[in-house]
C-alpha cells in the first residue's frame, strides 16, 4: 500500500511536468482571432447572460481559479493577456466554473461546502503526524487505533472533496470547449489543441484523487485487531 502511495506521487509529478509542458508548448500558438484570455472570459460571461462576475489578474503561473465566495474569475498574467491557445483554454475553464455556479451545479456547490471541512482535516492531520513523529506528546492519552481513527477520518473528508472535484473540473472544461467551438471563438485545429492540454490539467485531479484514496485504504490498514 505504501509502494502504491509512492508510485501516484511519482505519476502525479510526471502529470504535472507534462501538463506544464503542454501548456509551454500552446502557450507560444498565437490564437487566429488575436483575442485576450481576458478577452475570451468577458466574452463567454456575456455571452452567458452572467455579468456579476469580475475577471482579475493574479500573481503566479497555473494559479488560474474562480472564487464562488465573491465571484470572481482569476487568471494568471500569462493567462489574463495572454493571446494564445493555452491562454483561450485556461481562461474558457474558469468562466466554465462561473457558468456552473450561475446555473447551480450541484457538484460545484457541495465542493464549496466541504472545502473548509478538507482545509480542516488537512490541519488536523498535520497535528496527528507531527505529534506522532515527536513521540505522541498529548496522542499518549489515545490508544494508537483511535490515533489511527482520527487519520482516517480526516483524511475520508480530503479524499472525499478531492472525488467531488472530478465531475467539477471535467464539467467545467466541457463547458469551455463546446462554448469555444460553438461561439467561434476558435477553429477546429486550436479546439483540438485546448482540448489537450484541459484534458492533462484534469488528469492532475484524478490522479490526486487516486493517490488520495490509496493514502485513505493505507490509514485503514494499520488498525489493529
Amino acid at each position: 500500500m505504501f509502494l502504491l502511495i509512492i508510485v501516484f506521487i511519482i505519476t502525479g509529478l510526471v502529470v504535472q511536468k507534462r501538463l506544464k509542458s503542454k501548456f509551454k508548448k500552446y502557450s507560444k500558438e498565437a490564437l487566429l482571432n488575436g483575442l485576450s484570455g481576458a478577452e475570451i472570459a468577458e466574452k463567454m460571461l456575456n455571452d452567458h447572460g452572467i455579468h456579476d462576475v469580475r475577471i482579475e489578474s493574479v500573481a503566479g503561473k497555473l494559479t488560474d481559479h474562480y472564487n464562488p465566495a465573491n465571484k470572481t474569475v482569476n487568471l494568471s498574467p500569462e493567462v489574463y493577456g495572454g493571446r494564445s491557445i493555452s491562454a483561450a483554454a485556461v481562461a474558457a475553464h474558469e468562466v466554465g466554473h462561473a457558468v456552473q455556479h450561475a446555473t447551480g451545479y450541484k457538484w460545484l456547490e457541495m465542493r464549496s461546502q466541504l472545502v473548509p471541512v478538507a482545509q480542516l482535516s488537512g490541519k488536523i492531520m498535520n497535528i496527528v503526524l507531527w505529534s506522532m513523529i515527536l513521540g505522541m506528546s498529548f496522542l499518549k492519552i489515545f490508544d494508537m487505533n483511535t490515533v489511527i481513527w482520527i487519520l482516517i477520518a480526516a483524511q475520508a473528508a480530503i479524499t472525499f472533496v478531492s472525488i467531488v472535484t472530478l465531475p467539477v473540473e471535467y464539467d467545467a472544461s466541457n463547458r469551455a470547449l463546446l462554448w469555444l467551438t460553438s461561439s467561434g471563438t476558435v477553429t477546429e485545429p486550436e479546439h483540438d489543441k485546448a482540448k489537450d492540454a484541459l484534458t492533462w490539467a484534469a488528469r492532475t485531479y484524478l490522479v490526486a484523487a487516486l493517490a488520495s484514496l490509496t493514502q485513505l485504504a493505507y490509514y485503514f490498514s494499520l488498525l489493529r485487531d
